[in-house]
């Protein structure tokens, strides 16, 4: 496929049409795929976060990411390092899935450094420090022990309570 012929939306961006496994890679077009996140997604913090959650334990943290992304791009500009980083904790979390621990390691560290380094304040049920340590504390159990060692439930990290979560930012 050419420049020319990529898929493109309304405002003529590039979009990748192609349907998506579970952990967001392409499949052939004529493949079923998983669904993915409408890019019109607006929902409030505690809606984003509590979604985000619920994806990340059902094993699914690309469209976590996904999710978050939405978040991060929708939310005041105080907020976005928050939700950046949420996103790439998200996306070195697909990573580790993928089998990918180098890009897993770099990920959960740089998404952990957004996170903590944010100086505003955040949903009822997200800790920020404590989502960093989490992150953190897996990207060092990647490098130490390797992705193998790794049992399923460590790749889902919890990034917030869920039962806690309350009003922030748009709508909260």
């Amino acid at each position: 496929m050419t420049p020319a012929q990529r898929d493109r939306d309304q405002a003529g961006r590039p979009r990748n049409a192609r349907p998506r496994d579970g952990l967001g890679r392409p499949l052939d077009r004529a493949a079923a795929g998983q669904p993915t996140t409408p890019d019109d997604l607006d929902l409030t913090a505690p809606q984003s976060l509590d979604l985000a959650q619920r994806l990340i334990d059902d094993g699914r943290p690309f469209h976590a990411h996904e999710v978050l992304e939405s978040s991060w791009k929708s939310a005041p500009a105080a907020e976005r390092g928050l939700w950046r980083g949420l996103a790439q904790i998200a996306v070195g979390l697909t990573h580790a899935r993928r089998g990918n621990a180098a890009g897993a390691i770099s990920l959960l560290r740089r998404g952990a450094d957004a996170v903590e380094g944010h100086r505003g304040g955040a949903p009822a049920g997200l800790d920020p420090a404590l989502a960093a340590a989490r992150a953190r504390k897996l990207a060092a159990r990647i490098e130490s022990s390797g992705l193998d060692a790794l049992f399923a439930e460590e790749f889902r990290l919890t990034l917030a309570d869920r039962r806690l979560l309350t009003g922030f930012g748009r709508d909260g």
